[in-house]
């Protein structure tokens, strides 16, 4: 993905989820990952309450669905959050 996708992808995000910190010392691509890293690992929760991350995954595909981002937008959040999701279940596995 171009620089400018993920700046535009952040955006939206922050339109999604509007209470959200998002550091902008970073790269947009660096932000918006740390972000959805972030929240499916649901470090925004107090530890005691905090969801599994199929659970995570579930509730963050649904808002971003019925969201009124683009469709390729809503497409390209929705996969960037299933690689993470990916990524995230392998490096438990270990």
């Amino acid at each position: 993905m171009k620089a400018e996708e993920y700046e535009q992808l952040l955006d939206e995000y922050r339109r999604i989820w509007n209470n959200r910190r998002l550091g902008s010392a970073q790269t947009p691509a660096e932000t918006l990952k740390g972000a959805i890293v972030r929240d499916l690992k649901d470090e925004n929760t107090h530890p005691r309450a905090r969801k599994s991350l199929k659970d995570k995954y579930y509730l963050a595909t649904k808002r971003i669905i019925e969201s009124s981002l683009s469709t390729d937008s809503k497409v390209m959040l929705i996969r960037l959050h299933l690689e993470i999701a990916d990524a995230i279940q392998r490096d438990d596995a270990k």
